[in-house]
């Protein structure tokens, strides 16, 4: 029950009771009425009985006087009292009228019956007198009769006295004892009042206000420092304070919800950072090997929990192949066909939407069916890769368009890998040829040079070039020429292999790097160019070229050489070939003259 309700039933009980008190009180004051109406009928009871009972006497008493002292005055005087006397019926009436009882008035009608018998025999009495018998008026006004009949007037009148001082008395004293009572009543339900006044503010004060209030401000103090742990307490009523406590349980879950989303929001701004980072990262790279390492480290804390692979396209063989995963995924990180995955066909992520029945990818394994989520990696519209999410769900998985963003981030890195590499290809390998150009050899040779003399190391090089190239172009045109290049270049790469590098070092030059090989060594690999060559036939259109020579200078560290003149011998050499006739392989150890 709601605290206005109480207080209105509580207001509505004391404003009966106060009505009740006031009632019972105007109650009693009437009983004091009703005294004081008995009391001022009792005075008027004593002036009429007096006055009958005076007019009684003083009738006879000048009655009697006139006939002893035969006083005209005295005579005058019965006279005029006579005349003045009222009747009995006047005095009945004003008894009546002032309250008298029926026995009461029968009392007094039979007492003034007996008074104006006693006034006839005063006529009867005078008129004696008159007549001359004063022996019969005296005898009749003083007789035994006279007096027994005014005794039984005076008696008569007392008793009717007696019946209204009775009477007056009990009026009074029940009009005493209803007010009394009345007033005592009236004091009771005043208290009544002032208790169940002081019960119902006790009640709602202490109980249902102070208590629960209590309560609930130590609540909202808490709700207010976002202590959203905090238990509402669990007032059900139907009241102000339950209002109040449901008012708070929604301020409290509506806290919760908003310490909710800022998680969620820091969450994100954690995120967003992480993928800000990675990208700034990923920009920094200068090969697969960074982008892995990036993927690697960046992937797990942007999507906690979350397991995946990062596949890159490789065109040849045509595969989608495995170069990074982290925390576990399942099934197998063997390369697959592209066309296996449907976010690689379709070019966007697969399945659209998560939870919803779609075709699985048949790349993945089937326990993962429904927790795998696959994004494309696109660069200028075409696939170059892809990343594959595991253990997806609604409690652990990130924002889907943060994956998304990953994914892009990492496409984009991928794709400008792949623009480096290009470039670098360009700019450090020969277009012809497909082996590295002049421009390459000035850092490898440095740095293998550096390596060599750290590790104490031998380092060996090839001086080669093809005998009689001019009178190639000469004969069979630059094609032809470029043809012979391309032929001489592939057998030096089929060659040399992992073993060195191989250079273009200019027009039909070329130079290998042989790191850990002395002089023999590269004598026999030397060799083995050489007689490649030769062996090999050339034919240009319908015309046949024949076979072509070369000519090939050495030069070893540290057998020749103490500095860095390494490529400066290896031409010396090469040069002394020419000069012995080409078509053979020198040394420069096989040098007498010292290198200038």
């Amino acid at each position: 029950m709601r605290i206005a309700t109480i207080t209105n039933w509580a207001y509505s009980a004391t404003v009966c009771l106060t009505l009740a008190s006031g009632i019972v009180m105007l109650m009693a004051s009437n009983a004091d009425n009703t005294e004081r109406r008995a009391v001022e009928q009792r005075q008027i009871f004593d002036q009429l009985t007096d006055e009958v009972d005076e007019d009684a006497w003083a009738l006879s008493d000048l009655a009697r006087l006139y006939i002893i002292g035969k006083d005209p005055e005295i005579l005058n005087a019965y006279r005029q009292k006579q005349q003045g006397l009222k009747k009995i019926e006047h005095r009945m009436s004003a008894l009546k009228d002032a309250g008298a009882s029926g026995e009461e008035l029968a009392l007094l009608r039979e007492g003034l019956e007996i008074v104006d018998a006693l006034q006839d025999e005063q006529q009867t009495a005078l008129n004696n007198l008159a007549n001359g018998e004063e022996k019969q008026a005296v005898s009749l006004l003083y007789g035994k009769i006279y007096e027994q009949q005014l005794d039984l007037a005076q008696d008569r009148i007392d008793h009717f006295h007696q019946m209204l001082d009775n009477r007056a008395r009990n009026a009074i004293a029940d009009a005493t004892k209803m007010s009394r009572t009345l007033r005592t009543l009236s004091e009771v339900m005043v208290g009544l009042t002032a208790l169940l006044f002081l019960f119902v503010l006790g009640f709602i004060l202490k109980r249902r206000v102070l208590r629960p209030v209590v309560r609930l401000s130590d609540v909202v103090h808490r709700l207010a420092s976002q202590d959203y742990a905090v238990e509402t307490p669990n007032f059900n009523q139907i009241d102000e304070i339950g209002d109040m406590a449901q008012a708070i349980r929604i301020f409290r879950e509506n806290g919760l919800v908003r310490q909710q989303l800022e998680r969620e929001r820091d969450a994100d701004w954690a995120i967003r950072e992480l993928l800000a980072r990675m990208t700034q990262r990923l920009q920094g790279c200068e090969n697969l090997a960074d982008v892995v390492n990036v993927a690697e480290l960046f992937a797990p804390n942007i999507a906690p929990g979350i397991a995946g692979r990062l596949y890159i396209l490789d065109r040849d063989p045509w595969q989608m192949r495995c170069v990074a995963q982290w925390l576990a995924p399942k099934g197998s990180a063997e390369p697959f066909h592209p066309d296996e995955c449907w976010a690689v066909r379709r070019g966007q992520s697969h399945p659209p939407v998560h939870g919803e029945p779609d075709i699985a990818c048949y790349h993945l394994p089937e326990l993962s069916h429904d927790e795998t989520l696959c994004v494309p990696l696109i660069a200028q519209g075409e696939a170059i890769g892809l990343l594959s999410f595991q253990n997806l769900n609604h409690e652990t998985a990130p924002s889907r368009a943060y994956l998304e963003l990953m994914a892009e981030a990492l496409g984009l890195a991928l794709a400008n890998q792949r623009l480096r590499e290009a470039l670098l290809e360009k700019a450090l390998y020969d277009p012809l040829t497909g082996l590295r150009n002049r421009h390459h050899l000035d850092d490898t040779l440095s740095n293998q040079l550096s390596q060599a003399m750290r590790n104490k190391e031998p380092l060996s090089c090839l001086m080669i070039d093809i005998d009689h190239f001019k009178t190639i172009n000469d004969t069979y045109g630059h094609e032809a020429g470029d043809g012979v290049i391309k032929s001489v270049a592939a057998i030096i790469q089929r060659v040399v292999n992992k073993s060195g590098m191989a250079f273009r070092y200019g027009g039909e030059e070329f130079l290998v790097l042989l790191n850990g090989m002395d002089d023999a060594a590269a004598n026999r690999i030397a060799t083995d160019i050489f007689n490649g060559v030769r062996e090999m036939t050339l034919r240009f259109g319908v015309s046949d070229i024949g076979h072509v020579d070369v000519s090939i200078g050495i030069a070893s560290y540290p057998e020749h050489i103490q500095s860095d003149n390494l490529l400066r011998a290896a031409d010396v050499a090469l040069y002394r070939a020419k000069e012995l006739g080409r078509s053979r392989i020198v040394s420069f150890g096989m040098l007498e003259q010292p290198l200038l």
